[in-house]
């Protein structure tokens, strides 16, 4: 009896084993399936935008007229007459009465003159014609030629010269009753006069100064770097220039007269000057907002022009190339020719096309050829997939609800 316990109990035992192993094993959940993950780098690009483009240089300048006079007294007198518009600010035309000196004694001073002439050219003609009768009487007398003493032609030359001093003396007295007449030699603006009604004056006395308003001028400084950038240099280049007016931004246009040919020792700039056609808009009738001297601007000068060109942030470019995501959706570094660089970007003339996309997001390891995905492509897929869903459960919602009806 003992020897069947024996047996009996270990193979009760090893059953009872295998029974419970075998549902344990039952009991075990199968290893759920891991989605699969997309290690495909994200990202985000920008399309460029490639269209003609006119280089332009930025500088800076102050409004000068381009012709100033100083006018000087050339006699001396009392000044007898002044003119209403000879005061700051007031605009004259060429040839304008200004001021007049007292005119009296050069008036005076012609009349002496001119009659030192008539005197002149009277004491001539006698000359003359007591060189005739000199002459005639000589040949009655002998046959032999009579000198140059004989026939009085040093006297007729003295009596010559009297006369040319007396013309010059006549011109001389002209001129200076013309110069009490203070005339305005251009078109010009008054900016100041230091004369008043009574005033004495003396030769080389300062009366007045005038500014022309027929052309104003502004030199601007240009880096000689940026001057690869303009036609010629900036020759005859077309500037537009941007200021205020009454508290308006307003936009005049100008052209480069000239280059000054120099660098300047101070600033190490090269000084290009452009002119601007009646700055005051006394003559044209366009009704364009003059430009007052002295008014502080900001020029672009417009230069090179370039067929095909597009601009890219420069912390875009390394090595002179550009990360593009070509249509396979794969990384492609594009060469490209580099023109100048303007603030945060950079003006390229070639190796991009209209419409390429110019990847903008940082990469961690970028290799050519690589794949990508953009992000706008992960978020449409990512919103359908939220779509499906919201429609899986509104399909679950309503079956839910037909169950409870029944």
């Amino acid at each position: 009896m003992a020897r069947k316990k024996q047996i009996i109990i270990p193979i009760a035992i090893l059953a009872a084993g295998i029974i419970a192993f075998a549902g344990f094993s039952s009991m075990k959940k199968p290893p759920e399936e891991k989605e699969k993950v997309d290690t495909t780098p994200i990202v985000a690009v920008e399309a460029i935008s490639v269209a003609p483009m006119t280089l332009h240089v930025d500088s800076y300048g102050v409004i000068k007229p381009k012709y100033e006079t100083m006018l000087v007294a050339q006699v001396s007198g009392e000044i007898v007459e002044l003119n209403d518009v000879f005061v700051r600010g007031g605009l004259v035309k060429k040839g304008q009465l200004l001021a007049r000196i007292d005119p009296n004694d050069y008036h005076a001073a012609l009349i002496d003159a001119q009659a030192n002439m008539a005197s002149a050219k009277a004491a001539l003609e006698q000359e003359l014609a007591h060189g005739k009768v000199a002459e005639r009487e000589w040949k009655q007398i002998t046959d032999t030629s009579p000198t140059e003493l004989s026939l009085r032609k040093p006297q007729l030359a003295q009596e010559l010269a009297r006369v040319k001093a007396a013309q010059a003396s006549v011109l001389r007295a002209e001129r200076n009753l013309q110069r009490t007449e203070i005339k305005a030699p251009y078109d010009a603006m008054i900016e100041s006069r230091m004369i008043g009604l009574g005033s004495f004056v003396s030769t080389g006395s300062q009366l007045g100064k005038l500014l022309g308003t027929a052309i104003a001028e502004v030199r601007l400084p240009v880096a000689d770097n940026q001057l690869q950038f303009l036609e010629n240099q900036g020759e005859k280049a077309k500037v537009t220039l941007n200021g205020v007016y009454a508290g308006m931004d307003v936009k005049w246009q100008a052209n480069i007269a000239r280059n000054e040919g120099v660098i300047d020792a101070k600033s190490r700039m090269s000084y290009l000057v452009a002119e601007i056609q009646d700055p005051y808009q006394i003559t044209s009738k366009n009704n364009d907002q003059p430009l007052r001297f002295g008014t502080y601007v900001k020029a672009e000068i417009f230069g090179q022009h370039i067929a095909n060109a597009s601009l890219v942030p420069r912390y875009l470019i390394v090595n002179d190339t550009v990360a593009i995501l070509d249509n396979e959706s794969k990384l492609h570094y594009a060469a490209i020719d580099i023109v100048r660089q303007q603030g945060g970007n950079v003006i390229v003339s070639g190796g991009l096309l209209d419409g390429d996309q110019m990847i903008i997001s940082a990469l961690d390891y970028p290799v050519d050829g690589m794949k990508l995905a953009l992000a706008s492509d992960i978020e449409e897929v990512d919103s359908n997939e939220g779509e499906e869903q919201s429609d899986e459960n509104d399909d679950t919602q309503v079956a839910s609800n037909d169950n409870k009806g029944e």
